[in-house]
């Protein structure tokens, strides 16, 4: 909901604070950039100014709400308000927080979170929210029984004055929060179709990691309609980062992945984790990434105990990023619910058909290594070389 004649949206940001000036000024203009392309990917009109410790994007009031759910989905927006922008002269903010609650209040509790940045001006935060929760009251009275609640109110009118002028808003809508994407360095994200990964990749955008998306394609263990959900979770994540490339690097595994089943039981599923990770390592290399980052849960799959992680991860150099380490199964659906991979993801996983009857759940890593082919990591850097690229 938004104050009648809205056309700003006032966007702030958390981490970005916590830098020293030169990288806060250009995390500040990176945040800019990525929202003018979230803007224009989704055809909302918006300008983007970068003021104080905040951003604002210059729309029209047709536009501000979608204007403001764009910016809900930028990383590094903490959060986005509407707003109508009024003088800083106390008693043209008063007149315009009467227009707004005649419009916009019809009941409930209510707050006044006034805030002054100036304090060259003659009045403090304390004034204004005082006189403009009187007046509010004096607007509705006549109408309904009107109740003030500081604590948890039903309707909050936020009051932010700048030197520039004052934001009136009714609403502070959250945003992702975390660091402008591109901040970070690049990693490989290990993208397979199933729920955890996707969420995965989404966290280390959250923490300004452009992510380079790859799949392994299983063969005849995965199948058309496991690619297909894969690349449909690529195509949600791009829409958080419409100015960054998400094309999918696709690695042939099914070859590999038939010998591992003819020729190992107990710690096959390792061994294909050894080689994602070390073909992994080689597109890195290619596409001068960082990192690898999986979907990975300690102790989620049997394939997953931290014994297991322990041994898989020694097939690569580089570090393997799990953001999703010590969540719970619900709160990972829940945030894929919310992040819009969730139904793109429920297909049954390609691997579900490569697990052996009895689980490796405690591997040691001298064991495996005999059990598994001689030439699995040359298999996987051949892979990795004849990895295609393919739009999401």
């Amino acid at each position: 909901m938004h104050p009648p004649g809205a056309d700003t949206v006032l966007v702030r940001h958390g981490d970005i604070n916590t830098k020293s000036n030169t990288v806060r000024r250009y995390m500040e203009d990176l945040l800019a950039e990525n929202l003018e392309a979230v803007l224009d990917d989704r055809s909302v009109p918006g300008e983007v100014e970068r003021r104080w410790s905040r951003l604002l994007i210059h729309t029209t009031e047709e536009a501000v709400e979608d204007a403001t759910a764009a910016a809900a989905d930028t990383f590094g927006v903490v959060s986005a308000s509407p707003c109508l922008t009024v003088s800083t002269e106390k008693e043209l903010i008063l007149d315009a927080l009467e227009e707004v609650a005649r419009a916009r209040y019809d009941g409930g509790s209510f707050a006044v979170d006034a805030r002054r940045a100036d304090k060259e001006l003659p009045y403090d935060s304390e004034d204004l929210a005082r006189e403009g929760g009187s007046t509010i009251w004096e607007t509705v009275a006549d109408e309904f029984e009107p109740e003030v609640d500081l604590d948890d109110p039903d309707l909050t009118f936020g009051v932010e004055v700048r030197r520039e002028g004052t934001f009136l808003s009714l609403e502070k809508r959250s945003g992702p929060g975390g660091l402008p994407l591109g901040a970070q360095e690049p990693v490989i994200a290990m993208v397979s179709g199933g729920i955890d990964s996707p969420v995965a990749a989404y966290e280390m955008m959250k923490r300004g990691s452009p992510i380079v998306p790859v799949y392994v394609d299983l063969g005849p263990f995965g199948g058309i309609d496991h690619e297909a959900r894969a690349m449909e979770t690529v195509r949600v994540l791009s829409r958080y980062a419409p100015n960054f490339d998400m094309q999918v690097y696709k690695v042939p595994g099914g070859e590999t992945i038939s010998v591992l089943v003819e020729e190992m039981e107990e710690g096959r599923m390792l061994s294909m984790r050894r080689f994602f990770y070390r073909a992994a390592e080689v597109l890195a290399e290619r596409v001068d990434a960082h990192g690898i980052v999986t979907g990975e849960a300690a102790g989620q799959k049997s394939s997953q105990t931290v014994q297991n992680l322990g041994v898989t991860s020694r097939a690569t150099r580089l570090p393997i990023h799990r953001p999703l380490l010590t969540r719970d199964k619900n709160e990972i659906v829940a945030q894929a619910r919310e992040i819009g991979t969730f139904a793109e993801s429920t297909i049954d996983a390609g691997c579900n058909r490569v697990a052996p009857d009895r689980a490796e759940t405690n591997a040691r890593l001298k064991p495996l290594l005999k059990a598994e082919p001689d030439d699995l990591f040359e298999r996987a850097e051949a892979a990795a070389r004849n990895a295609t690229l393919v739009e999401p």
